[in-house]
């Protein structure tokens, strides 16, 4: 069929079925196994596939000796979501933690120490050592769909427990029904407090990149296809928002999300400062690679600890007191989504002060 502008037929374009487009390039390069010969910018392009917020990429890096830096870049900060910046921190801790083990695998016991707005990692030489979370990096992903519903074995419960769990960070896991139930309505009620917020909303939509070309413009936010959603043109996407985007629909996919996931898995920092935040950010990481070694998927539902009133009502029917409820997932088995993108190492490296 043949397509019309300003009334003058097209004849249609016939692509090269074998010839990548721009955003599969793209994924190939950003998501590619760790060259031997990239030296330590190679380890900050595998910090930079952690997962963080928004897909805002909050995180500069610099190079000083036998140390990298990794600093936050406030312009990427979401004041409506995290005004306290603690999704930022968390953010970095993922970052970290992946870098930890690139290093490792090119041959570097990697250190890391919290300072008060940022994250040093001095490397030492040492056998390369490639582990299981080293090698499943590149395959890790978070992702938004329905899963199967088949209950994880105890033993791989143990084994993410104990991925997600460090010294100043505990992780509760919640497979029961009725357990996973309650969750379902701090969700939903967070949910619908953020999709009724209007600052929050527009923060939101300023990070959806509603197609491929979108994506790769940017290099960030949140691409349509990694969250389950069609590609669509902007103009028509955003006419449509309104209508499918919707308070009820999107509480909706969360139940069905959540009921199809084998468990729930809440990160708890022992103290409410960044570098706890960075920590819980750290042990999220590793559960979610140790999850990705294991064959199964995860994806973050934060609405209960993001909603300052539920937070506190979270953490009383979690039973922790007064620590802080600081990351929430979802885990199970589930499908494979295209993958997000990251920007360019150039566009995160600084020069060394």
């Amino acid at each position: 069929m043949a397509d019309v502008t300003s009334g003058v037929a097209i004849a249609p374009v016939h692509r090269d079925p074998k010839r990548a487009t721009p955003y599969k390039q793209a994924i190939r390069s950003i998501w590619a196994p760790l060259r031997a010969d990239g030296g330590l910018k190679e380890l900050v392009r595998y910090a930079t596939l952690a997962a963080n917020s928004h897909n805002t990429q909050p995180w500069t890096f610099r190079i000083e000796g036998n140390r990298i830096i990794i600093v936050p870049d406030l312009a990427r900060r979401c004041s409506a979501v995290d005004p306290d910046d603690h999704h930022l921190f968390a953010s970095l801790g993922c970052a970290a933690e992946n870098l930890i083990h690139a290093a490792a695998a090119a041959g570097w016991k990697a250190t890391p120490t919290v300072e008060s707005d940022s994250i040093a990692i001095t490397l030492d030489r040492m056998p390369a050592t490639a582990t299981r979370l080293f090698e499943a990096i590149p395959r890790r992903q978070s992702t938004r769909a329905g899963y199967d519903g088949k209950p994880v074995i105890s033993e791989n419960l143990r084994v993410l427990e104990r991925a997600g769990t460090m010294d100043d960070v505990s992780v509760l896991m919640l497979t029961d029904s009725a357990k996973i139930a309650n969750v379902i309505e701090y969700v939903v009620q967070g949910n619908s407090a953020q999709m009724g917020d209007d600052a929050f909303m527009s923060e939101l939509k300023a990070w959806m990149r509603f197609n491929e070309s979108d994506a790769v413009a940017s290099m960030d936010g949140l691409f349509a296809g990694s969250t389950g959603n069609p590609s669509l043109p902007e103009w028509l996407a955003r006419a449509l928002l309104p209508m499918v985007f919707t308070e009820r629909r999107e509480n909706c996919k969360l139940r069905e999300h959540i009921q199809s996931s084998a468990g729930i898995a809440v990160f708890v920092s022992h103290g409410n400062d960044r570098s706890h935040w960075v920590a819980a950010g750290r042990a999220c990481q590793r559960f979610a690679l140790e999850a990705t070694a294991l064959g199964l998927k995860y994806a973050f539902i934060n609405q209960p600890v993001e909603v300052p009133r539920l937070r506190d009502q979270f953490a009383s029917y979690l039973g922790i007191g007064s620590q802080r409820p600081d990351l929430v997932v979802r885990f199970g088995a589930g499908p494979e989504l295209p993958k997000s993108l990251r920007r360019p190492i150039e566009q995160v490296l600084v020069s060394a002060r």
